[in-house]
């Protein structure tokens, strides 16, 4: 039993194909978008089957291969290559976007990470004011050299070697007068409590 379709070489398909792009891209013709559709749509499916392993994928890819083509047909240079390289080009790169979609996860606008601190109650206000002071109060009792040390170290972020480097101090000295600063901040806010 023979088919009905005619038996046509690789050359005269890729000038039927080429003509039908050409007539797309000018024309927006849908008759020829359809000889694509059926010259390509069962190639194209097959190749997106064995890279998705899912039939139903594979036919929502073909869907959006074909409105791309629709789309893109002005962008086809016979020049540059074949009609088939440039749609199966289309396939693997509609392929490729909706792995990468899968792959990214959608964002949940109910997740914590992405919502805004809530604003503080003024009663956390009034308290965090009143540690603030009392810190400032407490660093006033220290002399100034170990002002100047907790300062290089936690607001300036300075590590001990640096602030050593800085100050020609000794590393051993600079933690023990940090230490010692502590224990003296220590000491001065629970005086203030």
């Amino acid at each position: 039993m023979t088919s009905n379709i005619p038996k046509t070489s690789d050359a005269t398909e890729n000038e039927l194909v080429t003509s039908c792009l050409v007539a797309v891209a000018e024309s927006r013709d849908v008759a020829a978008l359809r000889k694509i559709f059926t010259l390509y749509s069962p190639r194209i499916r097959a190749y997106l089957i064995k890279h998705t392993r899912d039939v139903q994928a594979a036919e929502d890819l073909v869907q959006e291969v074909m409105l791309a083509i629709w789309r893109k047909a002005e962008q086809f240079d016979p020049m540059r290559g074949s009609a088939a390289a440039w749609i199966f080009a289309i396939a693997r790169n509609t392929y490729i976007d909706a792995w990468r979609r899968k792959k990214r996860p959608e964002f949940d606008l109910n997740d914590p990470a992405l919502m805004a601190d809530p604003e503080p109650e003024p009663t956390d206000i009034l308290v965090q004011r009143q540690r603030q002071d009392a810190v400032q109060k407490a660093m006033q009792t220290l002399p100034q050299e170990q002002i100047d040390l907790i300062k290089l170290s936690f607001f300036e972020e300075a590590s001990h070697s640096t602030i050593a480097k800085q100050l020609s101090l000794p590393i051993g000295t600079v933690k023990s007068r940090i230490r010692l600063a502590f224990g003296r901040l220590r000491t001065a806010l629970e005086d203030l409590k």
